[in-house]
């Protein structure tokens, strides 16, 4: 009997702190991620529109959570096919060496009710640097179709060059806003 009572007391346990953790499909299809920058005289704005990835979200132990996120170059979108097309070149992204740009969560800290600052890998034409992330939870709960879906927004300040984007000194800023805008479902 004490036998079986430790048995179901890990299960109920175990089940509690699965609770906790949810794991978070990204949705490409509802998320973006953008980016400005100054242009001359003016700020300049653009964002990729696929994204995949998952996020590791513990609510109890927030600094368990985890993320990881690839952006696809090739889904940048500027409104304009010829500054799509110079963007994706050796000048810029060289998205025909480096298809891709990756960030992984190394810490979350909380910094208020549903913010946290995510401390991470991102990398970039093949440069990783360490950044941090800002984000909030803008919340969680029913879906289309009764899934469990959650919202996210981070903003970052990164420098171009420090991931080999050198292109254009006199013409382009060297401080780039990312603004990210995440929508995920609840990946069982």
């Amino acid at each position: 009997m004490k036998r079986l009572f430790t048995v179901l007391t890990a299960l109920v346990l175990a089940v509690s702190l699965r609770a906790e953790t949810e794991t978070f499909k990204i949705d490409p299809v509802h998320s973006s991620i953008g980016f400005s920058l100054r242009h001359l005289f003016s700020k300049y704005s653009s964002n990729f529109t696929k994204v995949t990835g998952a996020i590791v979200y513990d609510a109890a132990e927030p600094e368990k959570s985890s993320v990881e996120a690839t952006v696809d170059i090739g889904s940048l979108n500027t409104a304009n096919p010829d500054r799509d097309k110079h963007l994706k070149s050796p000048d810029f992204f060289d998205e025909a060496k480096f298809a891709t740009a990756t960030f992984k969560s190394k810490s979350w800290v909380k910094t208020g009710e549903g913010t946290f600052d995510v401390t991470g890998d991102l990398t970039i034409k093949g440069v990783t640097k360490e950044t941090v992330l800002q984000v909030t939870l803008l919340g969680t709960g029913p879906g289309m179709g009764g899934s469990t879906v959650s919202g996210w927004e981070a903003a970052a300040k990164i420098k171009r060059t420090d991931f080999g984007v050198s292109y254009g000194p006199k013409i382009l800023g060297e401080e780039v806003t990312l603004n990210i805008s995440i929508e995920a479902g609840y990946k069982k």
